[in-house]
């Protein structure tokens, strides 16, 4: 797959590609944790699901967030699997075969992937996520928000988003319905650059406005 000859580099290049806002991809990767842990109790011991885990990033901060969880991560790229950290991928499956997949989950995280699906290809993505979610459970897709002109130039910038098609929010919220999942909320996230850090604790409270840099559509299985 593409994303095999980034595996190697991949925190170098995307540190470079996201440079624009002060920060590294480790800071996007902990908000993003942080965002969940607004939704979630630290308690939460549920079966979770890191769909285009990369090299486990994410999932690492999602383990910190949530010690009790069982965290399953998947990535079309062998090569970023074989580099999640093995501690990690000891607590769970880490594969790049869906059929390795469960079908139990409480909760499926898509953080930034599915602009990289095809667009003829993202209905039915969703919608097998879908059917790996128990009654209740709860899918989280985190997209980049085309609306937001650093946004687009970060992808630009990003050798691996080469393929990237922004999605805007009504588009995935389209594939969230066709797939029978409920939205719970939509947020836009990811305001402030570096120099406005002091800033960053009233970001919640613009969850409102479609300037974020990112957004996040939650949507749950109905019970």
């Amino acid at each position: 797959m593409q994303f095999d000859q980034f595996a190697d580099d991949y925190a170098h290049i995307l540190d470079n590609s996201v440079g624009i806002s002060g920060e590294d991809s480790k800071y996007f990767a902990e908000y993003k944790a942080g965002y969940l842990h607004r939704i979630y109790p630290p308690s939460f011991s549920g079966k979770v699901l890191d769909f285009g885990c990369g090299v486990g990033l994410l999932a690492g901060y999602m383990k910190r967030a949530f010690p009790a969880i069982q965290l399953d991560g998947f990535d079309v790229s062998a090569d970023s699997i074989r580099r999640v950290d093995p501690y990690l991928a000891a607590q769970g499956c880490f594969t790049s075969r869906s059929a390795d997949l469960a079908a139990d989950y409480q909760l499926i995280v898509v953080a930034n992937v599915m602009h990289h699906v095809p667009p003829d290809q993202r209905t039915n993505t969703v919608q097998e996520l879908a059917r790996r979610l128990v009654h209740g459970g709860r899918l989280v897709i985190f997209e980049h928000n085309p609306a937001n002109p650093v946004t687009r130039r970060i992808v630009e910038r990003c050798p691996f988003d080469a393929d990237a098609i922004l999605l805007p929010p009504g588009e995935t919220s389209g594939y969230v319905r066709q797939a029978g999942l409920q939205i719970g909320r939509r947020d836009y996230i990811v305001f402030m650059p570096r120099p406005l850090a002091w800033l960053r604790r009233f970001e919640p409270s613009l969850s409102w406005l479609p300037l974020g840099a990112q957004y996040v559509v939650v949507a749950h299985k109905h019970a």
